[in-house]
């Protein structure tokens, strides 16, 4: 098997080189991952700039663009051999509910997932070394199983893992996305000359957070892992549509 390995943190990133570690143990691992961290980059694709690869060593490779950037490389063509599987992570911190919308890390699995490969996004609640070792450890059994119980062909897997050693997890969930109270206010950081600077206020805590959801299993020092559909139609009011759409 060969994993083709990316992330939003960037290539020197600790969560992505530990995450190698582990996948080395079951699989060649290329690492064709971001030159500069770009988290909340979503699924931007830089359009209007010429990207460039750098070859760091032996199935090491960054470039100058963004976690979609690196797949859409990586899968193009670049690359002599054809990876089997796009994984993105270990995100330094977590991806749960609407986070996936923003995510980087989350992004680089859906255009993995786009282009026909399998995928799986994972982050770690927690920044630390540690935590990313049990996220490394976690992830390479749900590869193992995913031989036996392949993705359907519309879906990624987004991991998020508690900040707990691996014995005391309490085992891992199958969630939904739960969904955060609106996020903290912008935060002005200078007005001068009628030019407003603004940063972006931390996320909302968890708001549908019960139960079966991926905060819950968090909040119970459970992995979460979270089937994501790439298809976003609402197929439920389709029909509904198409009469009042008729009238």
């Amino acid at each position: 098997m060969i994993i083709l390995l990316s992330n939003d943190d960037g290539y020197l990133a600790e969560g992505i080189n530990i995450l190698a570690s582990h996948l080395k143990e079951i699989a060649e691992v290329i690492i064709f991952a971001p030159k500069e961290n770009h988290s909340g980059s979503s699924s931007a694709l830089s359009l209007h700039a010429e990207l460039q690869i750098e070859k760091i060593s032996k199935n090491i490779y960054c470039v100058n663009g963004t976690p979609a950037d690196t797949v859409y490389l990586g899968l193009s063509g670049f690359l002599s051999k054809e990876p089997d599987m796009v994984i993105s992570g270990i995100n330094h911190g977590a991806n749960l509910g609407e986070d996936v919308l923003y995510s980087g890390t989350v992004a680089a699995a859906i255009e993995g997932r786009a282009l026909g490969l399998p995928s799986i996004a994972v982050s770690s609640i927690m920044k630390n070394t540690d935590s990313y070792e049990v996220a490394g450890k976690i992830t390479t059994q749900i590869v193992k199983k995913l031989s036996d119980h392949p993705l359907p062909s519309d879906t990624i897997l987004n991991i998020n893992v508690p900040d707990k050693s691996h014995r005391e997890l309490n085992g891992i969930a199958a969630t939904r996305l739960g969904t955060r109270h609106l996020s903290q206010p912008v935060i002005m950081k200078s007005n001068k000359n009628n030019i407003y600077n603004y940063k972006i206020g931390p996320p909302g805590e968890g708001k549908d957070a019960g139960p079966g959801t991926d905060f819950y299993a968090i909040a119970d020092n459970s992995v979460s892992i979270t089937p994501i559909q790439i298809d976003m139609t609402n197929h439920k009011i389709l029909s509904d549509m198409e009469l009042w759409l008729t009238e």
